[in-house]
C-alpha cells in the first residue's frame, strides 16, 4: 500500500478545521498539519472523516437479510455514498433465521467489510413494533440471546430492546456483560421504565421518537428519559421521520448526543415501488417507505444525504460530521474511526462546495463513489 499525501485542503480534525493537509501510510493517518508539502492538491476542499452508519438494513436493491451476497452488496452500495464503516442491522425474524443472518455478518466482519451486527429485535413492543413483523416478536429470552451471541462470533455490537417487557432488564444486564451495546427502542415504556434500562447500562436510543411512545406533559416516556440519561440518540434525518428542530433539540443537550443513521432498506437508490421487509409488504412513494397500515418502514436515505441535509438545516458542519462519524464510532467502540488524527484508520471524504461527497477513501484506498 503506497503512501499518500493530500495538501491544500481544509481538514476537519478533532480540534477543529485546519488549513493544511493529511498524510496516509499503511492505511492509517500518519500526520495532519499545515506544513505538509508535495502530494496531491485538493484545491481547498473540505476533508472530513468517513461516515459510520450503525443502523442500516439494505440498499441498492439488496435486503441484508435476504442472503450473504445481498448483505455484502448492500454494504458496498452505501460505501459509494461515503459510509466507510457499517453495522448490519437485522429486523425481527425467527431465531434460527437471525442466527443464520448473524453468521453472514460475522463473515463480513472477519473480512474487515463491516464492524459487526445490530439486532433490531426480536425483543420489542407489539404496541410500538412499527415495521417489525409482529409474528416474530418475543419476550426477552436469555437462552435465545445466548444463541444469537454465539452465532455472531463476537461481532454482535448492538441490540435494541423494549425495556418494559418482562425480563428486559435481565437481558440488558446480559448484553452489557457480553460487551454488547443495549439500546432502547420500539418501546411503549414509561419514563421510569426507560430510565431503569439506562440505569442497568443501556447506552443508546434507537431512532429517537420513531417507534417510541410520544412525549406527553404528564408522561414524558422514553424520549425524555433518553435525553435526560445523556445517551447518544439515533436520528433518521430524511425530512420524513423527524422535523429538523428535533436535531437541534438533541444537540442542545450536548454535541456528543446526536447520531445520524439511515435505517435504509433495499429500496434505497432504486426508487419508488413495492418491496418486502421482514416478510411484510412495503410501498415506497416519493421516497417514503410504509406498510399498508401507514407505519414507516425504514427509509430510502443514504448517509451523504443525511449529513448534507443536517448542514442545510442549520447544524454546524463540525457537529454534523461528528453526528455522522465520531459519535456513532464511539457508540460501538471503534476507536480508530470517526476522526482524522494520527493513528486513526484513513477513512475520509472529500466534499464539494455543496457538502456532497466528491471522493471517498477507506483504509487508505480510494473507493468508487455512487453515480
Amino acid at each position: 500500500m503506497s503512501d499518500i499525501v493530500l495538501t491544500d485542503a481544509r481538514v476537519l480534525t478533532p480540534d477543529g478545521i485546519i488549513d493544511g493537509g493529511i498524510s496516509i501510510s499503511d492505511g492509517r493517518v500518519a500526520a495532519v498539519g499545515a506544513d505538509l508539502a508535495g502530494g496531491e492538491s485538493l484545491a481547498g476542499a473540505l476533508v472530513i472523516p468517513g461516515f459510520v452508519d450503525i443502523h442500516v438494513h439494505g440498499g441498492g436493491g439488496h435486503d441484508m437479510s435476504a442472503s450473504a451476497a445481498d448483505m455484502a452488496s448492500a454494504v458496498r452500495f452505501h460505501r459509494g455514498h461515503g459510509t466507510t464503516t457499517s453495522l448490519v442491522s437485522l429486523v425481527t425474524a425467527p431465531i434460527d433465521a437471525l442466527c443464520e443472518q448473524l453468521s453472514w455478518a460475522a463473515d463480513l466482519a472477519d473480512a474487515g467489510e463491516v464492524a459487526g451486527a445490530h439486532l433490531e429485535g426480536p425483543f420489542l413492543s407489539h404496541v410500538r413494533c412499527g415495521a417489525q413483523n409482529p409474528d416474530h416478536l418475543l419476550e426477552p429470552d436469555l437462552a435465545a440471546f445466548a444463541r444469537m451471541i454465539e452465532a455472531a462470533r463476537g461481532h454482535l455490537r448492538v441490540i435494541t430492546v423494549a425495556p418494559e417487557l418482562p425480563g428486559a432488564l435481565d437481558l440488558i444486564d446480559a448484553a452489557v456483560d457480553a460487551g454488547v451495546v443495549a439500546a432502547v427502542g420500539h418501546t411503549d415504556a414509561s419514563y421510569e421504565q426507560a430510565t431503569a434500562a439506562f440505569e442497568h447500562g443501556a447506552t443508546l436510543a434507537t431512532h429517537l421518537f420513531n417507534g417510541m411512545r410520544p412525549i406527553h406533559h404528564r408522561e414524558p416516556g422514553p424520549v425524555l428519559a433518553s435525553l435526560d440519561a445523556g445517551v447518544p440518540c439515533e436520528t433518521i434525518n430524511d425530512g420524513i421521520h423527524l422535523h429538523p428542530a428535533v436535531l437541534r433539540e438533541v444537540l442542545a443537550r450536548g454535541s456528543d448526543r446526536l447520531v445520524l443513521i439511515t435505517d435504509a432498506i433495499d429500496a434505497t437508490g432504486v426508487g419508488d415501488g413495492e418491496y418486502v421487509l421482514g416478510g411484510q409488504q412495503v410501498w415506497v412513494r416519493d421516497g417514503a417507505a410504509r406498510l399498508a397500515n401507514g407505519s414507516l418502514a425504514g427509509s430510502s436515505l443514504t448517509m451523504d444525504r443525511a449529513f448534507a441535509r443536517a448542514v442545510r438545516n442549520g447544524v454546524d458542519v463540525r457537529q454534523a460530521s461528528a453526528a455522522a462519524s465520531t459519535n456513532p464510532a464511539r457508540v460501538i467502540g471503534v476507536d480508530d474511526r470517526g476522526r482524522l488524527a494520527p493513528g486513526a484508520r484513513a477513512d475520509l471524504l472529500v466534499l464539494a462546495d455543496d457538502d456532497t461527497v466528491q471522493r471517498i477513501m477507506r483504509a487508505g484506498e480510494w473507493a468508487d463513489t455512487a453515480e
